[in-house]
């Protein structure tokens, strides 16, 4: 290494370690700064902060059972409702549910009115029929999926559904 080398290497070094110190400066500064503007506006804002907390305070609470009431002075709790369980009548479930099949006769399906595709169904017996409805079937004429594919149906609804499509269709 030349001596202009050693020189260069030297004066870099200065400058940088100069640049470094004046950042180090300037961090300090800042935090003493931005500390004692804070402890500042603490101090004489806590008037100004307890009214944005007024204002900004949420003005319900939502309360799912079993929570402790909360003291509010306003009203009695109510009590939760118990859910009812309705049940769909034969025309509904046979709109929500059958019409899929028994409206076009997909899948070997007797369509809804056709007394010529039912009886073969009803000459087995009613209880055929809607034991069918209930578990399904699969046999030469179709497919019959239980419950119409609709397993949250309750049985009286598939025979519901079952004494209308037969009532439309004889």
């Amino acid at each position: 290494m030349t001596a202009q080398d050693d020189q260069f290497f030297d004066t870099f070094t200065l400058v940088i370690g100069g640049l470094v110190a004046v950042a180090v400066a300037i961090f300090v500064f800042s935090l003493f700064a931005g500390g004692a503007t804070q402890r500042e506006a603490q101090l004489v804002d806590e008037a100004y902060q307890a009214a944005l907390q007024e204002r900004i305070a949420p003005i319900g609470r939502v309360r799912v059972p079993g929570d402790e009431p909360a003291d509010t002075g306003v009203g009695e709790p109510v009590e939760a409702a118990t859910p009812v369980a309705t049940q769909m009548s034969g025309p509904q479930v046979y709109n929500a549910a059958c019409v899929a099949c028994h409206g076009t006769g997909i899948g070997g399906a007797p369509k809804l009115g056709d007394p010529a595709a039912w009886s073969p169904r009803l000459a087995q017996g009613l209880d055929t029929v809607q034991r069918h409805a209930i578990e399904g079937y699969q046999g030469d004429q179709g497919y019959m999926p239980p419950k119409g594919g609709r397993v949250d149906l309750s049985d009286d609804e598939v025979l519901a559904a079952v004494e209308f499509m037969v009532a439309e269709s004889s």
